[in-house]
Parts: C-alpha cells; sequence; structure tokens
C-alpha cells in the first residue's frame, strides 16, 4: 500500500531526535508512523511542508484556477499527483488554538481542488460532492496537544476531527477516517513519551486493510 505522510512542524522532519531546542514531539510521532509503515512493506511518501516552504494561502491566481479545475502552482500540483497516487493519507501535526497549524488548512484549501480531487454535482439529493481519488481509501490524522483529551472533547466539542473529517473527507465521500491524538503532551514523563511514540509505531505498523467508518482514538 502507498502511504502520503504529510508533517506540518516549523522544525520540520530533521527534529524527531530528541535534541534540547531543536526537538519536536510531532516530527518524533511522524517518524515513529514511518518506520511503522515501512516496516510492515508500506511505501511511505513524506511531504514535509516547512521543509517544501509551502505557502497556506489561497491567492487570487490560485482561487481563479481553483474555480477552474486547474492548478497553477507547481508545488501544488506535485502534492496533487501523489495524492491521487496515494491508498492512504496521513497527517501528523501539533494542535494549535484547538486546530491545525495553517500549512494544514493550507493544504486542504489549495490540494483539494474540484474537479481534479472532488466534483460537485449540481442536481444530487442530499450530498452533493463525490471523491475523485479512487486510490484513496482512509485518512488518519496523528496530532499532538497540550490541552487535557477530556478538555478537548468536552469543553472545546472537538474542533479538529470536525474540520479534518466531517467536513472535509467524509463530506467528499473518504469513509475510512480515523483519529490518533497523543493528549496533555506536556504533562507526560520521558517515559510516558516513549510510551506514545511506541504506539505509534506500532499502530502503522498494523495499518488495517481500508474499510470500515470514522472512528476517533486518543491517547490522553
Amino acid at each position: 500500500m502507498r502511504v502520503l505522510l504529510v508533517l506540518d512542524h516549523p522544525y520540520t522532519l530533521e527534529s524527531s531526535q530528541n535534541v534540547p531546542h531543536r526537538r519536536s514531539f510531532s516530527a518524533a510521532a511522524a517518524a515513529a508512523a514511518i518506520r511503522g509503515a515501512t516496516a510492515a512493506g508500506h511505501e511511505v511518501d513524506v511531504i514535509d511542508l516547512a521543509a517544501d516552504g509551502f505557502n497556506p494561502a489561497m491567492t487570487a491566481d490560485d482561487l481563479r484556477a481553483w474555480r477552474r479545475g486547474v492548478v497553477v502552482d507547481p508545488v501544488v500540483a506535485d502534492y496533487q499527483r501523489r495524492l491521487l497516487e496515494a491508498d492512504h493519507l496521513v497527517f501528523v501535526f501539533p494542535v494549535w488554538w484547538e486546530a491545525m497549524p495553517a500549512a494544514t488548512k493550507g493544504f486542504l484549501d489549495r490540494v483539494l481542488t474540484k474537479g481534479l480531487t472532488f466534483e460537485e454535482l449540481a442536481d444530487a439529493k442530499g450530498n452533493p460532492f463525490r471523491n475523485l481519488m479512487p486510490r484513496l481509501a482512509g485518512v488518519t490524522v496523528l496530532s499532538v496537544m497540550t490541552t487535557p483529551d477530556k478538555a478537548y472533547r468536552w469543553w472545546y466539542r472537538d474542533p479538529l476531527t470536525k474540520i479534518m473529517f466531517r467536513g472535509t473527507f467524509a463530506k467528499i465521500g473518504v469513509k475510512n477516517l480515523t483519529w490518533l491524538n497523543f493528549a496533555n503532551v506536556a504533562g507526560k514523563t520521558p517515559l510516558q513519551r516513549e510510551r506514545m511514540l511506541a504506539d505509534a509505531e506500532r499502530r502503522f505498523a498494523d495499518l488495517p486493510a481500508e474499510s470500515g467508518a470514522w472512528s476517533a482514538r486518543s491517547r490522553a
């Protein structure tokens, strides 16, 4: 299976090592996911948004092109090509102000182009969107946050999966949606963090066949 992993962290994947002032737990989680999926025999393609200098802002030229179902930015075109070749899509990022960072939102805005990755049916009854990514059978979000799990779910009402899943991928017809959340990371001991990374590696080593429906899983 071909797995496309999209990492969004300013320190890039290079910060996956536990080096003070140069480390990112999100990058470490991404590296663990890559190790697990690779060990299971999956082909892993990594998009490192910060390393690529990806611009999340939709420009006027982008929007005019988007409305015509074309792309003017070669970086976006490359991301779309790789997305259309993927069987499973993975996002890894820290949660800031209870949602994803700007580059991940920009990936949704700029890469998911109407007419190329999905289409809108004018006379449809119910959901008017249809998936144009036939190989993409599932999406996993691996998020890292300092907010406690219960507070995020019950006080903030879980905005992340509402945006990523209900408002985006489920809307366009991707049915196998999984959330792996590492909550309250700042309050964990080094041993607990090591166990979280081992959990991520194990889960991606056991990446299941693409079937089923959305699930929300958390490791607080």
